[in-house]
């Protein structure tokens, strides 16, 4: 049997999503900023995916930025806002559990001469809202967390969040990473006081590639890709046209199921935590969010057991993808204080709609017969 439990790196590309990905290839492959006929006809599907993607945020059409990923949408949120707004202060806000695409980019804002704090989280990977409210000071300009955490599928309260730092000065622009909520969950950004959104296409069954960031239309940005002026000046390039239309068709048709495939996942997730944590020493690390599971398998390193897995059939990770290269301890598991003997033990299982039942429970029949082997080995 083959498993494929890490949909939170990517997932496959649905039948829909390759059609009107292959129309534009084979027939409407004109650059949508030509004036004539095919340039007209290609820029359409751009116009549809922009509308679908505004028509789910329940916002304005001019207020979606497509890029090449989450990773190029948090880079323009985070460096476009934080340079567009630095006379007004140089105080920015995120917290310990960020994707690289985030940590980064703060960490280059502070070599520029930016103040930043990291948010405190709790055990089950939250943002401690006191911590907040301590740190919101009259030199903040930009606060940044996340959704949903990548790593062990923890929902942060972005609306409390939100109302929080809305409470204290509604200037401060408030810049969420939804990449692993997009398709998952509903949002409405600007009714909730979300100044900035970052998406991602090859979340949600749509192709690499392809991203977009809704920018509230009074939140003052500069661009950080120079070029043609595409995208309203916001993001110059050729646009990605089969990309973008597959990122808005993926958004049209995931949002038409949403609940039928939340309650699969959740499925899914449910039997592989009840079935694994029956086995001695595994622990389990699971936030909320139905489509990633984070266990920990005391006395076997994670990248041992996900290669014995591999073996069978069964693919999952040991953390961010976009971290696969740079192996380390992962700063997600330190923030939410696990314990020291798991932080090298932990797999992440993640799932899609096109995930079963039957899958959870032949991976916990391989980890029943995996980890005994494994621990004897360790110990040797």
């Amino acid at each position: 049997m083959e498993v494929y439990f890490d949909n939170a790196a990517t997932t496959k590309i649905i039948p829909e999503v390759r059609q009107i990905m292959l129309e534009l290839m084979d027939e409407e492959y004109g650059n949508p900023s030509s004036m004539h006929k095919k340039g007209v006809e290609a820029e359409k599907y751009v116009r549809y995916a922009r509308n679908v993607i505004s028509k789910q945020l329940k916002c304005d059409a001019k207020e979606i930025v497509f890029t090449s990923g989450g990773t190029e949408a948090n880079n323009l949120a985070l460096i476009g806002i934080a340079m567009a707004n630095k006379r007004t202060g140089n105080h920015i806000i995120t917290t310990s559990v960020e994707h690289a695409s985030v940590y980064n980019p703060v960490l280059y804002l502070e070599e520029q001469g930016f103040r930043v704090d990291f948010l405190r989280v709790n055990r089950d990977g939250k943002v401690d809202l006191e911590h907040l409210k301590a740190l919101l000071c009259e030199d903040t300009i930009l606060v940044s967390t996340m959704a949903v955490n990548n790593e062990i599928g923890t929902i942060e309260p972005i609306e409390e969040i939100a109302k929080m730092i809305k409470d204290y000065n509604e200037k401060i622009i408030y810049h969420v990473d939804a990449v692993q909520a997009f398709g998952k969950m509903i949002i409405y950004p600007k009714r909730i006081g979300v100044d900035a959104l970052s998406m991602s296409g090859h979340k949600i069954h749509g192709p690499k590639g392809s991203g977009a960031l809704f920018v509230d239309s009074k939140v003052k940005m500069i661009p950080i890709i120079h070029g043609g002026g595409q995208e309203k000046g916001m993001r110059s390039g050729t646009e990605n046209t089969f990309g973008i239309a597959g990122m808005g068709k993926a958004t049209e048709v995931i949002y038409g199921r949403l609940e039928e495939n939340r309650a699969v996942m959740q499925q899914v997730k449910d039997a592989l935590i009840a079935g694994a944590t029956k086995i001695e020493g595994v622990t389990n690390n699971s936030g909320e969010a139905p489509h990633i599971a984070s266990l920990s398998f005391q006395g076997v390193r994670s990248e041992v057991l996900l290669h014995a897995l591999e073996d069978k059939g069964i693919c999952v990770s040991a953390g961010s993808a976009c971290s696969s290269n740079h192996p380390a301890i992962s700063g997600v598991l330190k923030a939410i204080g696990l314990d020291q003997d798991l932080l090298e033990s932990t797999l992440r299982f993640s799932f899609s709609e096109y995930n079963t039942v039957e899958e959870a429970e032949y991976t916990v029949k391989v980890l029943e017969e995996l980890l005994p082997v494994l621990r004897r080995f360790t110990r040797k």
